[in-house]
């Protein structure tokens, strides 16, 4: 059997050590590395132990469900995934309680209903693992492909929500980060998990013969070779943008406005003027040619109210450089019936508004309420936050091209400007790149999470975007962590979070004669790939279950 197996559904069950406790810590153990391997802020620091303790994750989940049948192994992924992505994202508590205005129940029980979806492919993982030990196909490359399979499902299944994705454990792994031009996230986490089951098949050799069962078997010598082989490719596909490379002078705004004022209309005045002194700042002292600003960082329509729209272009002709300004996007569809955008606006040097990106891919519950006619009162009853219209998506990624002062008609920058949550989806956000995008403006307003782990996780999100389209990126967010990213996806420049802020950078642009990376012209290969060799490798075990399904017809 290719890699072998690691062992046996029953191998282990009789052993002195495989007891209900034992099983226990283990999975509790993976519920602690799945925690650490994210970061998080802790007494005034943040603690990011991915790149190390990722590893153990997988390796811990495998063991801990180790000997089960395929039902009680599902059971137990999914209990253990609950908990290790309620840990990861208890943030959601400060998104529904201290902004949705929420009850505290609520927000005890919204990070465990976020984390039951993640939780719900822990467990798939989990049942399918169990049924391939039945039929001893549960080797450690079918480990890996299954779990890049499952996290690949994760960012499409229901609309998707692929946070705390394991890939992004290694948002600091130099090496490993040069994968992600070839493969995506989802490289990152085939490594991780070849690792992890690895370590396992360690552990179990460990358990069945003690010091003299530790010698690896040939399958996991080839997986921890394939590991450090992937480090190796992952360091050669590292392309900075060339040092002759033209840039322009980019400045990231972070306004640091309070979630709880940001749409009070006593605090719209004195929002945007913060917005222009910081602006006015970093062309002065800075030198900027295009300043960005966050995610709705202005608290009206700014296409359509004319004193704002006014406003912003008097600041475009008094400063000479080009605005990205977050804000919301109005339009009327053929009903008369008002749609609401978040959006991003373009305003040249001389103060015209030359173009509005929206943004496409939408927060289910947060910026539109699925089957709202069913569910819109009952939220709207618990959540007074809430909004009472739904936001429209837009039509898609698209690069906008941008004027940057200079000549008459002078060099003209193309970005794609992703907003906020579209920044969790890799596919999503290369298409930008594929449609001619020099560089990424990554605009968000992360007031929302509070000083929880969220901003520093979202961070590791966003680079990792970098990483696989080859660009550099500025990220604008309300409250911070705003960032200069560069095309390899390592964080040159941050700002701490809530604190008035404007960092700026002269940034290269990847010009087409540079080439793109594999990833932006082929996109998921790598993730569809995995499919193709799970199938396969499983397909054994489908006849097998068929085949006892459906007995032949005897004879008459």
């Amino acid at each position: 059997m290719a890699g072998g197996p690691l062992l046996s559904a029953t191998a282990l069950q009789g052993h002195p050590l495989w007891s209900a406790r034992t099983r226990g810590l283990l999975l509790g153990g993976y519920v602690a590395a799945t925690f650490l391997s994210f970061p998080h802020p802790v007494a005034g620091r943040v603690l990011d132990l991915g790149a190390v303790v990722s590893w153990l994750g997988p390796a811990l989940l495998l063991l801990g469900i180790d000997g089960l049948d395929w039902k009680r192994a599902g059971r137990a992924a999914l209990v253990a995934g609950l908990a290790a992505h309620t840990a990861v994202m208890h943030w959601i508590y400060v998104v529904t309680v201290t902004y949705g205005h929420a009850p505290a129940l609520l927000g005890i029980v919204a990070p465990m209903a976020l984390a039951l979806y993640v939780a719900a492919f822990t467990g798939v993982f989990g049942a399918i693992w169990g049924r391939l030990c039945q039929h001893r196909l549960a080797g450690v490359w079918t480990a890996a492909l299954l779990w890049t399979a499952v996290d690949h499902a994760r960012s499409f299944v229901l609309t998707g929500f692929p946070w705390a994705t394991l890939g992004y454990a290694q948002h600091e792994n130099t090496a490993l980060l040069g994968l992600a031009s070839a493969t995506g996230v989802y490289g990152l986490s085939f490594t991780t998990a070849l690792g992890g089951a690895a370590l396992a098949a360690v552990a179990r050799a460990w358990m069945r013969g003690g010091v003299a069962g530790l010698l690896p078997s040939r399958s996991v010598w080839a997986a921890l070779a394939v590991v450090a082989a992937l480090h190796a490719v992952g360091l050669g596909l590292r392309r900075p943008i060339p040092e002759d490379a033209p840039t322009v002078r980019v400045a990231a705004i972070q306004g640091n406005i309070d979630q709880d004022v940001k749409w009070s209309p006593e605090w719209r005045d004195e929002t945007v003027t913060i917005y222009e002194q910081l602006t006015r700042r970093a062309v002065r002292e800075g030198g900027a040619q295009i300043v960005v600003w966050p995610e709705s960082a202005v608290p009206g329509h700014a296409g359509s109210d004319p004193a704002l729209r006014a406003r912003l272009a008097r600041l475009g002709r008094e400063t000479g450089v080009s605005l990205v300004v977050g804000a919301v996007g109005l339009d009327t569809d053929a009903q008369g019936e008002r749609l609401f955008f978040d959006s991003a606006f373009f305003i040249d040097p001389d103060g015209t508004f030359t173009d509005r990106y929206d943004k496409s891919h939408l927060v289910p519950f947060g910026e539109y309420v699925p089957l709202r006619g069913l569910l819109g009162s009952v939220l709207g009853a618990v959540a007074r936050g809430m909004a009472r219209t739904d936001v429209s998506a837009g039509l898609g990624p698209r690069a906008v091209e941008v004027p940057t002062p200079g000549a008459p008609g002078g060099p003209v920058v193309r970005a794609g400007v992703p907003i906020c949550y579209e920044l969790l989806f890799p596919d999503l956000v290369r298409r930008f790149v594929g449609d001619g995008a020099e560089v990424l403006f990554a605009i968000t307003n992360d007031a929302w999470y509070g000083r929880t782990g969220a901003p520093y996780q979202f961070l590791a999100i966003t680079a990792l975007r970098s990483a696989e389209t080859g660009v550099w990126t500025v990220r604008a967010a309300n409250t911070g962590i705003s960032a200069i990213i560069d095309a390899t996806g390592e964080v040159r420049e941050q700002t701490p979070i809530f604190e008035r802020h404007w960092i700026a950078a002269d940034v290269p642009l990847r010009r087409p004669a540079d080439g793109s990376t594999l990833y932006v012209r082929f996109g998921d290969v790598f993730a569809w790939s995995c499919w193709a060799a799970l199938v396969i490798r499983t397909l054994p075990a489908i006849r097998r279950m068929r085949g006892r399904t459906n007995p032949p017809d005897e004879k008459r």
